[in-house]
Parts: structure tokens; C-alpha cells; sequence
């Protein structure tokens, strides 16, 4: 525990002060990946795809307290959609599309939640780590332009080599939440084509009904 504490201040005293706001950013990027990734786990797990097609098939075809005892057992997102349009009928037809559509517009948002969190460590994370190494050459130049000749250049190199270990820092941190990022991003496609072909059965489910009465 000791060397790994050590470790640690060696790094913060190579870094500077920039290695603080780059250590929050890698720690804020862990934990919305991990919670992200719980998140999607149980949403699209094992036999989500089959879990969906009956839930649609149900809104499209079984008749409402059959297809309201299905949306009821499937404890998802989706679920709670199926269950929230199915509780809205009987509805007029000038309403049924609207409403289809301000369900499905609510049901998209815990899928992008954190998104825009993770685009800004992307973009961050490097920029920090380039202004951490700017200010170390200056710092590393600032010994070259003071009073005392420097008898040995290797510590201008030295410090320049430090400097750069920000830049470095900083890329990490953009890697480690990119490749996430990236995932969930797909796995938000994903949900949004389902959700809107959830609200299109709704609002087909609908129609029929609506005309009849």
C-alpha cells in the first residue's frame, strides 16, 4: 500500500497541478461507465431481442388485458412503456399519435443520460493534459532564461520530458471513456429504434379502435 501511495505522489509531482482535475475527470469517467454498463446489462440482456418482439407482437395483437398482464411481467424500460400506452385507452384518434410520441420522447431519456457527460471528458481530458504540458516547457524554458547558467542541459530535458507525461495522462483518460462511450452509443441506437417501433404499433393499435367506435 505504501509503494502504491508513493507511486501515486511521484506521478501528481511529475503532473503538476493539472493531474488533479485529469485524476477527477478519469474517476467521474469510471463511474459512469460502470453504472452505464450495469444500466444496458439490464435493459439488453440475454434474450432482450425475444423479450421485445413480444412485446410487441402483444401490443399489436393480443387483446388489451393480455397484452397489459405481458407489458406488466417484462420489468425493462420497455415494459413500462407498453404499460404506459396501453393504460391511455381507449384514446380519440387526434390524440393517439401525440401522445405515442411524448411517451416514447420520455422513454429516450434514461438511454441518453450521461452521454453529453461523456462527450465533454473526451474533448477535456486531452486539451487539460496539452495545457499541463504548455505550462511544464514554460517552467522547463523559464530555467534556460534565469540569472544561473545551467551547466547540464539534461535537466531542461528533464523537465520537458515531465511536462509531456500530462499529455499522455490526458489521452488515457480520453481513451478509457471513448471505447465506452462509443458502445453505449450503440446500444442507445438501439433502444431508440425499438422504443420508436413500440410508439408506430401503439399508434397502429390505435387507429382501428378508434375508427370503429
Amino acid at each position: 500500500m505504501a509503494g502504491i501511495f508513493q507511486t501515486a505522489t511521484d506521478l501528481f509531482e511529475r503532473g503538476g497541478w493539472v493531474m488533479f482535475p485529469l485524476t477527477a475527470l478519469a474517476l467521474v469517467s469510471v463511474c459512469l461507465s460502470v453504472e452505464r454498463t450495469l444500466f444496458f446489462i439490464a435493459q439488453h440482456g440475454p434474450g432482450s431481442g425475444r423479450r421485445i418482439a413480444g412485446l410487441v407482437e402483444a401490443l399489436r395483437e393480443a387483446p388489451l388485458e393480455r397484452a397489459r398482464a405481458r407489458a406488466a411481467e417484462d420489468r425493462t424500460l420497455y415494459g413500462r412503456l407498453v404499460s404506459l400506452l396501453l393504460s391511455k385507452e381507449p384514446k380519440p384518434p387526434a390524440t393517439s399519435g401525440p401522445l405515442a410520441q411524448a411517451l416514447a420522447e420520455r422513454a429516450r431519456r434514461p438511454f441518453e443520460r450521461f452521454a453529453a457527460a461523456h462527450g465533454a471528458i473526451i474533448a477535456a481530458a486531452p486539451m487539460l493534459g496539452i495545457l499541463g504540458t504548455v505550462t511544464g516547457i514554460i517552467d522547463s524554458f523559464g530555467l534556460i532564461g534565469a540569472d544561473e547558467t545551467i551547466a547540464d542541459p539534461s535537466l531542461v530535458a528533464a523537465g520537458i520530458s515531465e511536462a509531456l507525461f500530462t499529455t499522455a495522462f490526458g489521452l488515457t483518460v480520453a481513451l478509457i471513456t471513448l471505447f465506452p462511450y462509443a458502445i453505449f452509443r450503440v446500444q442507445t441506437e438501439r433502444a431508440l429504434d425499438r422504443i420508436e417501433l413500440i410508439g408506430a404499433t401503439a399508434v397502429a393499435r390505435a387507429e382501428p379502435t378508434t375508427a370503429g367506435s
